[in-house]
């Protein structure tokens, strides 16, 4: 088990500075978050997961990744929205989306495994 974490640890972190090195170089620099640390971290855990579960585990992880990333836009462009177009407290729009980011996100999870 620790051997497996250690590997992890080291895959995200050259994955991390890999996407890090991409976004130095892409402008504007607010574009650069897109490649933050979630998208390395996901694509080491679908490596590990597929060298110990097989592809079809790791499908069904991608997928639910997907889901949770589908949740995730829905919960941003909702949160822009209402932090841009009415005068709201930041800390309310993002503890108050917290569930339509969840309802998104189970709601294709559900869908999809079916």
């Amino acid at each position: 088990m620790l051997p497996q974490l250690l590997f992890r640890f080291l895959i995200g972190g050259m994955v991390v500075c890999a996407f890090a090195a991409i976004s130095d170089v892409l402008k504007p620099k607010s574009f650069a978050g897109l490649f933050g640390a979630a998208p390395s971290v996901a694509l080491a855990t679908l490596y590990l997961t597929i060298s110990s579960q097989g592809k079809i585990y790791a499908a069904t992880e991608t997928r639910s990744m997907i889901a949770g990333a589908a949740g995730f836009f829905v919960y941003t462009f909702c949160a822009t929205w209402l932090l841009t177009k009415r005068s709201v407290s930041s800390l309310l729009v993002t503890i108050s989306l917290i569930p339509v980011w969840l309802a998104v996100s189970f709601g294709l999870w559900f869908l999809l495994l079916r």
